[in-house]
């Protein structure tokens, strides 16, 4: 088969480098792609968000699958245009993708089919959202509606800091994506996300993991797109998964197509656990970004197989093959991130690390000039590993680390924490 993988981050590496192993792909292509996923794959400088030039791009390369790797594709419809074409397809039209595309949305429908979730308020006046504000107390958590490249989110300690976060949001600073706001509850407990694929009618649980937005060590500072992540997620017990697949995800796809916009591709399911007991956090429509590096490295060439199958409407048949293993992966940063950041810093030791079915190197933010591989985002490298315990994954992948020639980047050097 041709298959096209839509996206250039870590995320897109990881599907790559697991698709590629599949004895049914013949040829690969990554649009736009990056300096890793170019040692393993053809790259092409297509607009991803602009349907029409990818499904003439798909049809001139006689592309039999498309997997479509982030969000921002989804919501523009490309899925939608590259059916409609006729093209195999891998992720959910525009009208489901609004799961994640709108948390306001995400609530309706929990409300509709009654998922446990964070009681919620909406606004886009903001003046009545700080006076909701001071009404509810601290800490809170304040969202932007839109798609915000994974920053749209604040939990606020104190009455202060969400205030901030509603004058920012619905002053502008997050375009678009901020226009309206949701107000949450501040749910206590342990976050993880549970994977599964849908192909409209049949859900498949794929695995679970756990990462870590915060920047700094513990648990601290800023929130970022993601510091690393490990999978399986101890918290999620086959007891806590079980409540949540009854309760949360399965009514939340048949509400999806009662509606008329069943849901094919990939789910997300960020929960709060507590007590044993899981609620929704928020829905994504993609992989996640780390953790879809851990759940490749778990996955191998059998992820293509479940991928294939979801689009083709056949995932009734089908199951995972888990071994007993752990994967975790370190995001390698540029310093400054997730704030100003600077490009261009020269990355050395790379080419010196052996990579196998244990240990990769996923690019996130790279770029090849002069021969050198250079960093080219704020979010860089996802060094994982895989290993028989979390404890032995987490030493193989700083032992990596410890490789990387990158006097500008940086690192937490705790993740797994929790677990371990």
């Amino acid at each position: 088969m041709n298959i096209l993988i839509l996206g250039g981050g870590g995320r897109e590496h990881a599907l790559a480098w697991a698709i590629k192993q599949n004895p049914k792909c013949d040829r690969l292509i990554v649009a736009p792609g990056n300096a890793g996923i170019a040692m393993l794959a053809e790259c092409a400088e297509i607009d991803i968000l602009d349907a029409a030039a990818v499904v003439a791009f798909a049809e001139e390369n006689a592309v039999d699958c498309v997997v479509v790797g982030p969000e921002a594709p989804l919501a523009a419809g490309v899925a939608d245009a590259l059916r409609d074409a006729g093209i195999l397809t891998f992720g959910p039209s525009a009208a489901a993708a609004r799961l994640e595309a709108s948390k306001s949305f995400a609530k309706e429908i929990c409300d509709a089919c009654g998922a446990p979730t964070a009681g919620y308020a909406r606004f886009s006046d903001a003046r009545l959202a700080a006076e909701h504000v001071r009404r509810q107390g601290a800490p809170i958590v304040i969202k932007a509606d839109g798609l915000a490249a994974g920053k749209g989110v604040v939990v606020a300690m104190s009455e202060a800091e969400a205030l901030g976060a509603i004058a920012d949001m619905l002053g502008g600073g997050f375009g678009e994506a901020g226009r309206e706001i949701v107000i949450e509850e501040f749910m206590k407990g342990e976050e993880a996300s549970l994977f599964v694929l849908c192909d409209g009618t049949d859900i498949l649980p794929i695995g679970t993991a756990q990462d870590h937005k915060r920047m700094g060590e513990g648990d601290r500072g800023p929130n970022t797109g993601g510091m690393g992540a490990y999978s399986p997620a101890p918290v999620l017990t086959d007891a806590v998964l079980a409540q949540a697949m009854d309760e949360i995800v399965r009514p939340t796809v048949a509400e999806m197509a009662r509606r008329g916009t069943p849901f094919q591709g990939v789910l997300y399911a960020g929960l709060m656990i507590e007590r044993g007991r899981a609620r929704l956090v928020e829905y994504n429509v993609r992989f996640g970004d780390p953790e879809c590096q851990v759940l490749m490295m778990r996955l191998g060439a059998q992820a293509f197989d479940l991928i294939h199958a979801c689009a083709e409407g056949r995932l009734g048949g089908m199951q995972v093959n888990w071994a007993r293993d752990h994967a975790l992966t370190v995001v390698m940063a540029a310093t400054g991130y997730p704030g100003a950041y600077a490009k261009g810093s020269q990355i050395r030791g790379l080419e010196e690390i052996r990579e196998d079915s244990t240990r990769m190197v996923f690019h996130a933010g790279t770029a090849r000039r002069d021969g050198t591989i250079i960093a080219a985002g704020g979010r860089v490298l996802n060094v994982t590993a895989r290993a028989a315990s979390l404890a032995d994954a987490q030493r193989l992948a700083y032992a990596t680390v410890d490789r990387i020639d990158w006097p500008g980047g940086f690192c937490r050097r705790d993740i797994g924490w929790r677990a371990l």
